[in-house]
């Protein structure tokens, strides 16, 4: 089953119109807009909708207050869909509907993203000018979002999750906490997750965070010094992953949990072996700013 990534999020709310400004301001497309809707698309055509959260379309949320309603992933032809329908037990269509052991609505469908020329700053490492002489590096003024890389959710049935989506869906483990969580990738070969569970101390399902794609570390600190100056409050960022290598900055989201731009994720294959690690601060983060940076005086604000 050659299921490629995120195809589409929706987002229950009670409140569309600051949404709206937020997910603008994040760097995302309206493509449509009605009074209970909002229908915004990354560069390559990943779909972000916003619905009311009393829409009877929605799926049922695994929390209470503004989160996360529903994940489509896409699949690469419709055959994948039947032998997904098979897997699942459920009648084939053009999308195919499920929950996941947490209760998350979930859906398949042959992908519509499009193919997008998109290319990231190289770097001058020492002795590989990837740059080029006197070639300046390109400083950005926002961001804007190519897909939706990953989603991170709570979940109180970490065991039951994982063997859902490795067993019937065929992910691939990439890491994990022992008996706390478990990086999960949609194909062997690709970015190092598609979806993180994490099951904390207590009983909890929801949403942690949805994150964004963005070309190089240049647009991490250009798209989160843009929202900044927005008026948006920063969790933590920018910063570095040490599990994954990739650089984030995770923003407050209006539409539940955390936004998070990143970039320079590991690139993994079957030849990867899962590790394990005990969850720590130095773990989550090589380094990290608290509270983020203030987008006019370009310095760290104080906590």
């Amino acid at each position: 089953m050659s299921i490629l990534g995120i195809d589409r999020i929706t987002y229950g709310v009670d409140d569309l119109a600051t949404c709206r400004r937020f997910f603008l301001d994040w760097g995302l497309h309206l493509v449509r807009e009605a009074p209970e809707v909002l229908e915004f698309e990354t560069l390559n055509g990943c779909e972000v909708h916003v619905r009311h959260t009393d829409d009877p379309a929605l799926p049922v949320a695994i929390e209470s207050g503004p989160t996360l309603r529903e994940v489509v992933w896409g699949v690469e032809r419709a055959e994948d869909l039947t032998r997904l329908s098979a897997a699942l037990g459920s009648a084939a269509g053009d999308v195919l509907r499920t929950t996941d052991p947490n209760g998350l609505g979930i859906a398949f469908r042959v992908s519509r993203k499009r193919a997008v020329q998109v290319q990231g700053v190289p770097v001058n490492a020492w002795g590989q000018p990837g740059r080029g002489v006197n070639q300046r590096s390109t400083f950005y003024e926002r961001a804007e979002p190519v897909e939706v890389g990953h989603v991170v959710l709570f979940t109180d049935r970490l065991a039951d999750a994982e063997r859902f989506y490795v067993e019937t869906l065929g992910f691939c483990v990439s890491d994990r906490y022992p008996g706390r969580g478990v990086f999960l990738r949609c194909a062997a070969e690709g970015g190092h997750h598609d979806l993180f569970l994490l099951q904390p101390p207590g009983v909890k399902r929801g949403l942690n965070h949805v994150a964004f794609v963005v070309r190089d570390i240049h647009e991490v600190f250009g798209g989160g010094l843009h929202i900044s100056r927005c008026g948006w409050e920063t969790e933590m960022g920018p910063g570095r992953h040490p599990i994954s290598s990739a650089y984030f900055w995770y923003v407050k989201n209006p539409a539940g949990g955390l936004a998070e731009y990143y970039t320079d994720e590991d690139q993994l294959d079957g030849a990867w072996q899962p590790r394990e690690f005990q969850q720590g601060p130095d773990v989550f983060a090589e380094w990290a700013v608290v509270g983020g940076i203030d987008g006019t005086t370009r310095r760290a604000k104080r906590m």
